[in-house]
């Protein structure tokens, strides 16, 4: 391989390494971006499960309050 062949590998080898370190430095930024938004998101999600537990228990207690299960009556004649 010549001195010129050898130059010319060299430097795109030295392009491609530039470019991945282009393009890992946007993906660290976006990961940063990113990574808060996933755990608010996280947190929403967590949040929104406990609610609806909450939710059924309350609408368990509600159903055994009442002493029968509305969903096991007939409908109404009009249906």
């Amino acid at each position: 391989m010549s001195s010129t062949a050898a130059d010319l590998e060299l430097q795109k080898l030295l392009e491609r390494l530039h470019e991945l370190e282009a393009r890992f430095t946007f993906q660290d930024e976006i990961i940063q971006v990113l990574n808060p938004q996933v755990a608010a998101l996280d947190r929403r999600v967590l949040q929104s499960e406990a609610q609806l537990r909450a939710l059924r228990q309350d609408l368990s207690a509600l159903r055994d309050a009442l002493g029968h299960d509305v969903r096991s009556e007939a409908p109404p004649p009009h249906f």
